[in-house]
């Protein structure tokens, strides 16, 4: 609840008085935040100030001159004693104060436990009041009894409506990754057999049964999951947004969880650097049980200094077990969780590592290319055993959650969509700040075949600073290939979209892109990608607003969502590999012509319509001499859309094998095609050269090698008679 005062005093005036009802900023129990702006005291003179504080009770000290940031330190004092002055006056014998200096030089904050609401309203409203009369003139200890008697009289009220959880609750937060790490942990406490409620920004659910649609990452959601019948763990993902405006929703947790600390959201409710930020993520960690685990990127230094605060045991996650915060947390007789032999492992200061799975068996992690979201996964397995699930559950958990659009909805959900030629990847994330499109742009890079491109749908809330939005717009720039503005009406928050562009145009700019196409919609900005796609294309969509509309229309066009060996299978050849590289690799080990043409025959029946695995079998037949069956297998290579660098290789072969079989018309038909596209390449010159004298054309064979020779080669004596070798060639020719 909140109050605000536009008039307290010309000098003095109550900005805001707000009762968090749960553990904050300033206390691990229900507090009252008041603000007030001090104009008046900032620029009085400093005799003035000296009077007052002296008044208050304060020692003589320097106010500092008018309107500087050591004045406002100074009327932070005042105003604290000022808070205890009127309490103990009307009755409360000890009472926790705190103040903070804002941003702003004239507005300071001050905050104190409250245990009823009336008198607490009544409390917050009496310091504005007194400093606006002394300001005014009023003796300060006269302004204080006045305002204690009205204090004393106000009715005491209701007592704060927080939570004691009856139940293990873990708090997770942090400014990406927390609705994924809040989904898993849930996925595993349900493959425990345990009845699971969770909260997050898109509602509540309990066994996967969505009980209230919207944001519940504050207070409201942490109510909703733990008084929901049955419930026997809860899984609260705690927004910054909740813990400033209202508290915690809870009095203590079990276990929590700080996925990281990055820029987002600054600017607001006086939260102005990424340091403050960090300071409201530790908020979860120092309510929880002094027998509880406090799970912590080790990867991030200020979410690992949160331990210092925090009276639970300290579980740090890292992907490098060799990390300085690993050892830090073992030393100090917690665990780690972290990558040890491509596992994910659990580390203790004694006992030997326990592995739990192979990374490459984590679906979240996309085969190892979503970095953070192998992060989740240690994350949320650290946060799963701290709980005291069992370690089977977890492991089972891990191994099957998938991020698709069924268990983690709107996170880097991928799907193969038909285009012409073959399909392209459509990625649907929530990606939303820096850190957030960096990860999707790493898992756009990864995804991408070798000829594709990367498209990205680009947007985001209106409530970023102009630099954020200028940094996105030059990240977007700089590591996607096309790029067109996405826009999220009901999430301008304040901006106009051609404000939000302009800023995402500058930061495009500075990355040498001058013009992009804007849509109104994320859904009309993704068509347009699509409708641009190749074959091994990759289309990124930011996607806020219209997560459903979009996942509706993938179905329309007949789009898939890819399981983890699909996934996989693109990794795979986002390297220029194959799936089964291991298996092709074997075959030209093999000195047997037969055993190899069987072994490239039972791949060939275990790929049907690969391109590759043709190309590799006709090679099997081929070197064995059998060109008549090779050659309709480089045909169906070529025909399947065999790519560089094997279509020219393919085109040469064949050309080689129908010059063998006598089909010379064939043969020089096909290797023209070779030497359109490489016609510097000395190995299809002579290829051609071959073809050429075998169909009747020696001369003609002769001058085209010469000239391609001459063309090309960095040899010293063909550099030394170039001009000769030219003139025969011509001669050749004529």
């Amino acid at each position: 609840m909140t109050s605000d005062h536009a008039a307290t005093g010309a000098g003095v005036r109550t900005r805001e008085v707000r009762l968090l009802e749960g553990p904050n900023l300033y206390f691990p129990r229900p507090a009252v935040k008041v603000t007030l702006e001090l104009p008046g005291l900032l620029r009085a003179t400093p005799d003035v100030v000296r009077d007052l504080a002296a008044a208050a009770g304060l020692r003589r000290g320097q106010p500092g001159a008018p309107g500087s940031e050591q004045r406002q330190r100074a009327l932070l004092r005042v105003v604290e004693r000022t808070a205890r002055a009127v309490a103990v006056e009307a009755g409360t014998r000890r009472l926790g104060v705190r103040t903070r200096a804002a941003a702003e030089t004239d507005v300071v904050v001050c905050a104190f436990v409250w245990r009823h609401r009336g008198r607490a309203e009544a409390l917050g409203d009496a310091i504005g009041q007194v400093l606006a009369e002394v300001h005014e003139g009023r003796d300060w200890a006269d302004a204080v009894s006045a305002a204690a008697a009205t204090v004393a009289a106000a009715p005491k009220g209701d007592a704060p409506r927080i939570l004691t959880p009856h139940v293990p609750v873990v708090s997770v937060t942090g400014t990406n990754g927390k609705t994924t790490t809040t989904r898993l942990l849930a996925h595993i406490a349900m493959t425990a057999g345990l009845r699971t409620g969770w909260s997050s920004t898109d509602g509540v659910l309990v066994q996967g049964e969505v009980v209230e649609t919207g944001d519940y990452s504050g207070p409201a959601g942490a109510r909703a999951v733990l008084e929901a019948p049955g419930v026997q763990v809860g899984i609260l993902e705690t927004a910054r947004g909740g813990m400033l405006l209202r508290g915690m929703g809870v009095t203590h947790n079990d276990v929590s969880v700080v996925t990281n600390v990055s820029a987002d959201h600054l600017g607001l409710q006086g939260i102005d650097t990424v340091d403050q930020l960090a300071e409201v993520k530790a908020i979860v960690t120092r309510v929880t049980k002094p027998t509880g685990w406090v799970v912590l990127n080790g990867e991030d230094p200020r979410v690992w200094a949160m331990r210092g605060g925090a009276r639970g045991r300290p579980w740090v996650f890292a992907a490098d077990p060799n990390a300085p915060a690993v050892r830090e947390a073992l030393g100090a007789g917690g665990r780690a969780t972290t990558i040890l032999d491509d596992h994910v492992t659990v580390l203790a200061a004694h006992g030997a590592p326990d592995r739990l799975l192979r990374v490459v068996d984590l679906p979240m992690a996309l085969s190892g290319l979503s970095h953070h979201n192998v992060l989740n996964a240690l994350a949320g397995a650290s946060a799963a055993l701290g709980l005291g699930l069992d370690r089977a559950s977890v492991v089972e958990g891990l191994r099957t959650f998938r991020p698709d659009d069924v268990q983690n909805p709107g996170r880097m959900n991928t799907y193969s969509v038909p285009v012409e030629g073959g399909s392209a990847t459509v990625i649907v994330d929530l990606a939303h700040n820096e850190a957030g499109l960096e990860a999707l742009l790493d898992v756009c890079r990864g995804l991408v075949a070798p000829w594709g491109r990367v498209h990205l749908a680009l947007g985001t809330g209106g409530d970023r600073t102009d630099d954020i939005l200028e940094t996105l717009g030059e990240m977007a720039g700089l590591r996607a290939d096309h790029v067109v503005a996405a826009h999220k009406e009901h999430y301008l928050r304040g901006r106009s979209m051609e404000d939000l562009e302009a800023h995402l145009r500058v930061g495009l700019a500075r990355a040498g892109v001058a013009d992009i196409a804007s849509y109104p919609t994320e859904l009309s900005g993704l068509r347009a990608l699509v409708e641009a796609a190749d074959d091994g294309d990759v289309c990124a969509v930011m996607c806020h607003a219209e997560r459903e509309a979009i996942a509706a229309w993938l179905a329309e066009v007949g789009a898939v969502s890819d399981d983890p060996d699909a996934i996989r299978r693109k990794v795979v050849r986002a390297r220029g590999e194959h799936e089964s590289e291991g298996e092709i690799a074997a075959l030209w080990e093999v000195d047997d012509d037969a055993e190899r043409i069987a072994r490239g025959a039972a791949l060939h029946a275990a790929h049907p319509g690969d391109a590759r695995i043709a190309f590799e079998y006709a090679g099997c037949l081929d070197a064995a001499g059998d060109e008549a069956a090779a050659v309709p297998l480089y045909e169906e290579a070529l025909a399947g859309g065999l790519r560089e660098p094997l279509r020219h290789r393919a085109q040469v072969q064949l050309a080689s094998s129908l010059r063998v079989l006598g089909r010379h018309a064939d043969a020089a038909e096909v290797i023209e095609e070779a030497a359109n596209t490489h016609p510097d390449s000395l190995g299809v010159a002579a290829f051609r050269a071959l073809v050429r004298h075998d169909a009747g054309e020696p001369s003609r064979a002769l001058r085209e090698l010469l000239a391609t020779l001459v063309a090309t080669s960095t040899d010293p004596d063909v550099e030394r008679y170039r001009r000769a070798l030219t003139a025969y060639s011509e001669q050749l020719g004529r």
